[in-house]
């Protein structure tokens, strides 16, 4: 530790309490804002506090401050550190309680969920220096997360653009459609099937001689994971091939509409709906379509919903799209989703890569601020 710093309790830096409020306490047109374990600030009709208060959650599996000055409701499994002696910062502690965040995880209590007890909080050790240095430390801070969240803010609008920007697409090429555009059931452009799985008891069924598809498998491009799972030769004699060129939906489940297309013969469990188009329809032009939201609409209707959602094939297969009479124009609109989704994943890609970098400077700052480099 740089000189001139020392280690001090927090509870001998401020006063620690849980609330004494509970999940039914939160009302949607409340004037105070409730907070809970969850990261989502809720309101209430009442408040136990009116302070400037870093609030912790006391159970789940990050446990890192927000801070907030004013009226405020507080759940009995959620601390708020208020009432600062003058030795302390509260910006100051709510930093260093990020930088130090790997500690009331490590002490936190129970098998399941972890929980935190007013001991943990009472005896974490804070790094302090004088209150003018941590004043200094907070402004710099401010700062410089201030321009990150803006970067951040920055990358995050680049990304929702490039999404509308595809969804509206998609939307108005399937509903304004051309001329000569013509509804068919899937049953009526291609061979429609549903997967099957091989006894699981035989372990000859399984291996590497064609991919095994299974919901988790999608991926959000809509290409296929195709190398988790495979089935045997003596697997696909008692499977449903689905050929190259297909496309593939969900049918049951919390996932229900996910949509797939495979560009080599792959088997699917009984989770997954296949359609293989006949000459003359893009398997990639019905993958789009399938997108849309009056797809969606469809396939949730048709479903049977006593207790999860399924679409069986018969179902499935009586689902109309919209095709244009040519398969040019069926290729030049895929051509102009893909450009489009090809976009918006490199956006994703970046927003990714800038959430990890902004990730990592905060990180270093924090770690420059209290290891007095900053």
């Amino acid at each position: 530790m740089k000189k001139g710093w020392q280690q001090i309790p927090m509870g001998q830096l401020c006063s620690i309490s849980s609330g004494d409020s509970d999940t039914q306490d939160a009302v949607e047109d409340g004037a105070y804002a409730f907070f809970d374990r969850s990261r989502t600030v809720k309101k209430s009709s009442r408040f136990l506090y009116d302070c400037e208060a870093l609030i912790i959650p006391g159970e789940g599996k990050e446990f890192l401050p927000r801070h907030f000055v004013g009226k405020f409701d507080l759940h009995q499994r959620a601390y708020a550190l208020f009432d600062f002696t003058i030795q302390i910062d509260p910006r100051f502690l709510y930093f260093y309680l990020h930088h130090f965040s790997h500690y009331l995880p490590s002490v936190a209590v129970g098998a399941t969920v972890k929980s935190l007890r007013r001991r943990h909080f009472e005896q974490l050790p804070v790094a302090v220096t004088t209150l003018a240095e941590q004043q200094r430390i907070v402004g710099v801070l401010d700062e410089a997360f201030a321009g990150l969240a803006t970067a951040q803010a920055h990358a995050e609008k680049n990304l929702q653009n490039a999404r509308a920007l595809f969804e509206s697409h998609l939307q108005s090429v399937f509903t304004q459609r051309g001329n000569g555009w013509a509804e068919k059931r899937l049953e009526e452009i291609g061979k429609t099937q549903t997967g099957s799985t091989p006894k699981s008891s035989d372990p000859e069924c399984y291996g590497d001689f064609i991919p095994f598809v299974k919901p988790a498998d999608f991926n959000k491009d809509g290409s296929l994971d195709c190398e988790n799972d495979g089935l045997s030769k003596k697997g696909l004699d008692g499977a449903r091939k689905v050929a190259a060129g297909s496309v593939l939906m969900v049918c049951i489940g919390a996932t229900i509409g996910k949509c797939g297309y495979c560009d080599c013969d792959v088997t699917t469990n009984q989770q997954i709906n296949a359609l293989t188009p006949s000459a003359g329809v893009s398997h990639k032009f019905i993958y789009y379509q399938m997108l849309t939201e009056s797809f969606q609409r469809s396939v949730m209707h048709s479903s049977a919903q006593a207790t999860l959602p399924i679409i069986n094939k018969s179902k499935w297969s009586a689902l109309a799209v919209a095709l244009p009479p040519k398969l040019e124009e069926q290729k030049q609109i895929v051509a102009k989703f893909d450009a489009l989704a090809t976009e918006t994943q490199r956006l994703a890609r970046h927003y990714q890569q800038k959430q990890a970098a902004l990730a990592a400077l905060k990180k270093s700052l924090l770690h420059q601020a209290f290891t007095g480099e900053l």
